[in-house]
C-alpha cells in the first residue's frame, strides 16, 4: 500500500534533538497541519532506533475510537498500567486539551522520571494559564505549520520549482489538500471544512460566542487585508463606513480568538533605531493561502501581499521572533531577532525598474548596523549584492538553495 504521508524531517529532527531530555515536548499548530502524522513518524523513528513497541503509549483525544475520559484522573488510570517499571516509556498525547483539567495529567506524567512525554494542541491557550504555571521552564515548544515550500515541492519532483511556487501561493500547503487536484471541488470542500471547523468549533463553541455573521465578516476582512497595517480603531472605522457596527471589545476578542487557533498571526511593529516594540498597530498573516482563496476566491488577489505571506511563513519556521520594522522614513517588511541579533528582510515582486529597486533598498540602506539584510524578489536573477544587502530570488530563499 502506498504511504501518502509526507516526511516532515525538519520537525522530526527537532523532536529527536529533545528525546529523553527532562522536558515535555509540545507541538502546536493549526488543525490538519499534520501534528498527528508528525507524532506517528517520530514513533516509527523510535521503533527503528530499537525502542520496543510496548514502551510506547499513544492516545489521540480527537479520535472517535479513543477512550473517552470524564476527568484527567480517568485518563491517568487508563495510561498507568502501560508504564514500564524499568526502562523508559514514551507517552504521546494528541490534542490533549480535550481532557478535562489536562494540565494535571501532563504535570503528573512529567513528575515520573522514567517517562518521556510528547503532547500536541490546536489552540495556543492550552499553553497559557494553568499549564504554563504547572510547567514553567519544563517544556519546549515547536509550532508545526502546513507544508513549507521545500516540503510542498517534494510532491512535484518533476516540475519546475517556480511553477510549483505559483500553485503554492494560491492553494496553500495543507498536507492532504496538497495531494488533491489544485482548484478541484474536492480540494475546495476539504479546505472549507477546515475553515468551518476552526471558526465554529475552535472559536465560537470553545469561547461561547454566538454571532457567527460578525465573526465571518471579521475573518473576510482580515483575509482580504493580509500585510496591511491595522488597528482595532481602524477596522471599527472601516466597518462603520460600510454601515456595520461592532464594539471595539468584541472585535479585539474575536481577533485574539482567531490568533489563538493559529489561523492568523499578529505581527507587531519594531522600532529599529529605538530598539522598541510598538503595540498600537500590527499586520496579520494567514497560516495557509489556500484558506484565503477558499473564502475570498480570486477577487482582489494582491500578489505582493501573498508573496509577503509566503516569506513570513518561512521566517516563522526559522525564527522565534518576527516583527514589522519601523523607521522614521520608511518600513522594513520583516525584522527577525534570534539570540538578540536582528536580521532584515524586504519583499518585492520585481525590482527590474531602477526606481523600484531604489525604493526597496532605501529602508535597508538607512539601517546603520552591520547585521544581515536581504531583498527578496521573484526576479529570476543570480544572487546580487547592493552594498552589503543581499538580493535573492524568493524561491531560492525558500528552498535555502542560495546557501549552497
Amino acid at each position: 500500500m502506498h504511504d501518502s504521508r509526507i516526511e516532515r524531517k525538519w520537525f522530526t529532527d527537532w523532536l529527536a534533538s529533545w528525546r529523553d531530555k527532562d522536558v515535555i515536548k509540545v507541538v502546536t499548530g493549526i488543525r490538519r497541519c499534520g501534528k498527528t502524522t508528525l507524532l506517528e513518524l517520530f514513533r516509527e523513528r523510535l521503533a527503528n532506533d530499537g525502542v520496543p513497541v510496548d514502551s510506547i503509549i499513544s492516545l489521540n483525544f480527537e479520535d472517535p475510537d479513543c477512550a473517552s475520559f470524564a476527568s484527567w484522573r480517568e485518563a491517568w488510570e487508563f495510561i498507568k498500567p502501560g508504564i514500564k517499571q524499568t526502562g523508559k516509556t514514551y507517552i504521546f498525547l494528541d490534542e490533549v486539551q480535550n481532557v478535562p483539567e489536562f494540565e494535571k495529567l501532563v504535570d503528573g506524567l512529567y513528575s515520573r522520571k522514567n517517562l518521556d512525554v510528547y503532547i500536541t494542541g490546536s489552540n495556543a491557550k492550552f499553553l497559557s494559564g494553568e499549564l504554563a504555571t504547572f510547567l514553567t521552564g519544563r517544556y519546549v515548544e515547536i509550532r508545526l505549520q502546513p507544508l513549507y515550500f521545500a516540503e510542498y515541492l517534494t510532491l512535484f519532483p518533476k516540475h519546475d520549482a517556480h511553477a510549483v511556487f505559483n500553485d503554492f501561493l494560491r492553494f496553500g500547503g495543507f498536507p492532504f489538500a496538497a495531494q488533491l487536484a489544485n482548484g478541484s471541488r474536492s480540494q475546495h470542500d476539504y479546505l472549507s471544512g477546515i475553515l468551518d471547523t476552526i471558526l465554529y468549533k475552535d472559536v465560537m463553541a470553545r469561547n461561547g460566542y454566538r454571532d457567527a455573521a460578525t465573526l465571518k465578516r471579521i475573518v473576510r476582512f482580515l483575509f482580504d487585508n493580509i500585510g496591511n497595517l491595522l488597528s482595532v480603531n481602524k477596522i471599527v472605522g472601516m466597518f462603520k463606513s460600510e454601515g456595520f457596527s461592532v464594539p471595539h471589545a468584541t472585535l479585539d476578542t474575536y481577533i485574539d480568538a482567531l490568533c489563538q487557533t493559529f489561523l492568523l498571526d499578529r505581527v507587531d511593529r519594531y522600532d529599529i533605531k529605538g530598539r522598541q516594540y510598538l503595540k498600537t498597530t500590527a499586520k496579520y498573516y494567514i497560516a495557509d493561502m489556500g484558506l484565503r482563496r477558499t473564502l475570498l476566491g480570486t477577487k482582489g488577489e494582491d500578489f505582493g501581499h501573498l508573496l509577503e505571506n509566503a516569506v513570513y511563513l518561512e521566517l516563522r519556521r526559522r525564527f522565534r521572533e518576527i516583527y514589522v520594522g519601523v523607521l522614521n522614513d520608511g518600513e522594513v517588511d520583516f525584522v527577525t531577532i534570534e539570540n538578540g541579533i536582528p536580521c532584515y528582510f524586504q519583499v518585492a515582486y520585481t525590482v527590474r525598474s531602477e526606481t523600484t529597486l531604489a525604493r526597496e533598498l532605501s529602508p535597508l540602506k538607512s539601517i546603520r548596523d552591520n547585521h544581515p539584510k536581504f531583498l527578496l524578489t521573484l526576479d529570476n536573477d543570480p544572487p546580487l549584492d547592493h552594498g552589503g544587502i543581499k538580493r535573492l530570488n524568493i524561491v531560492d530563499f525558500l528552498l535555502d538553495s542560495w546557501r549552497e
